[in-house]
This record gives C-alpha cells, sequence and structure tokens, in this order.
C-alpha cells in the first residue's frame, strides 16, 4: 500500500519542535544556573556535565530504550521526544557563552533589584540570542534527520518519523519507485533549508561572536 506521508510529515515536525523547545528551555536554564548562581558542588557538576559529552550515543541507546519501555512509551510522541531532550551540549554552549556577557550589565540588573527569571528573561536572554537561535537550529537539523532512535522507539507506520518511514520505501516488496522516494526526500530537505535561510543571520552572528569572545 502507499505510505501514509502525512502521518511521518506529523510526526516529525511534532516531535522535532517538542524536542527541540525542551532541549532549549533545558539548556538556557543550566546554562544560567552555572553562570549567575552559587551552589556547593559547581564544579563537579559541570565537570560530569562535560564528561556525558564524551559518551558516544551509542552507549545510551539501550539503557533508554528500557527506560521508555518500563514507562509505557514505546511507540508514543514522549517516547521519540523526552530521551533526546537531553542539555549536555546546549548547556556547554550557553555557558560559554554567558561567562562573556558584560558584567556591568549584570550588575546592574542585579543592582536594579532584578531577580533572576527577570535578569534571564529581560538581560541574559536579549544578549544571548545569536548563540541561542544557532543552538536552536543545530538541535532542529538534529531532531528532523533523526533516524536511529525513532526507528528503535517506534513500531508502526502510523508513528514512524519522515526519515524512517522514506527508508521503509526502499524495502518494500516490488519495484522501486523513485519518484515517490525522490518526493518524499525533498520533503526532508526543504523545511530544514527554509529555517536555515530564515536563521543565517542569527548563526553567523552567533558563530562570529564566539570568535571574537
Amino acid at each position: 500500500g502507499a505510505a501514509p506521508f502525512g502521518n511521518f510529515y506529523v510526526n516529525s515536525v511534532v516531535t522535532t519542535l517538542a524536542g527541540t523547545g525542551l532541549e532549549l528551555v533545558n539548556a538556557v536554564f543550566v546554562a544560567y544556573a552555572f553562570v549567575f548562581l552559587p551552589f556547593p558542588g559547581k564544579q563537579v557538576l559541570f565537570t560530569i556535565l562535560l564528561a556525558s559529552l564524551m559518551v558516544p550515543i551509542y552507549v545510551t541507546i539501550l539503557p533508554n530504550y528500557l527506560t521508555v519501555a518500563s514507562l509505557g512509551w514505546l511507540n508514543t510522541y514522549e517516547g521519540i521526544v523526552i530521551p533526546s531532550a537531553a542539555v549536555a551540549f546546549g548547556a556547554f554552549l550557553l555557558r560559554q557563552h554567558m561567562l562573556t556577557l558584560p558584567k556591568e550589565v549584570i550588575e546592574a540588573a542585579t543592582l536594579d533589584g532584578a531577580g533572576h527569571l527577570r535578569m534571564l528573561w529581560h538581560v541574559v536572554l536579549p544578549l544571548s540570542r545569536p548563540m541561542v537561535v544557532t543552538f536552536g537550529l543545530i538541535s532542529l537539523v538534529g531532531k528532523w534527520n533523526d533516524f536511529l532512535w525513532p526507528l528503535i522507539v517506534t513500531n508502526t507506520d502510523r508513528m514512524r518519523t519522515l526519515p524512517v518511514g522514506i527508508s521503509f520505501l526502499f524495502r518494500e516488496e516490488g519495484v522501486l519507485d523513485w519518484g515517490l522516494i525522490m518526493a518524499g526526500t525533498v520533503f526532508v530537505v526543504l523545511p530544514i533549508l527554509l529555517i536555515y535561510l530564515a536563521g543565517q543571520r542569527h548563526i553567523v552572528a552567533g558563530l562570529s561572536q564566539g570568535a571574537i569572545k
């Protein structure tokens, strides 16, 4: 039968947006805490965060799968999204950036009586916008193109994402319909290309900011 491309597309959009949103929120809060909050064991926790960057993704697949299965999340959006909403890379990137923010602005906001949430929302985030957008796009592309985890954690056409769905077109018995496969591939590539073009200015600003600092 014909592949349910509508399903694949909706699943990809939902899991990508939810996953990127969660990852961004997590990364921003963790980075802010590491830079602006005094708490015991901060350096130890940051070292653990860095160490987790060294762990290959393949090592985490089995524990993640067992956890998701025990929660009854196989073949659900939660199962696809939540394990990949981890914060290590984004938190590290945003922490390094927040350390470079002008101290005078932060001190002025503190003297002005700004609480942490107000400081984050009105001072730190506006100053960090290029880096937040850059990381958001990195996360978005990664989640949109993710193949292995959605393949492992879903087992029906109804829950497959686009990259997994397209790969299944190759395995269908009979003659390959290259027109259909190419159309599917365009569907995968086009949204990311458009988003990249829209966010290009911020990416260049974010990366050059990092280089200058």
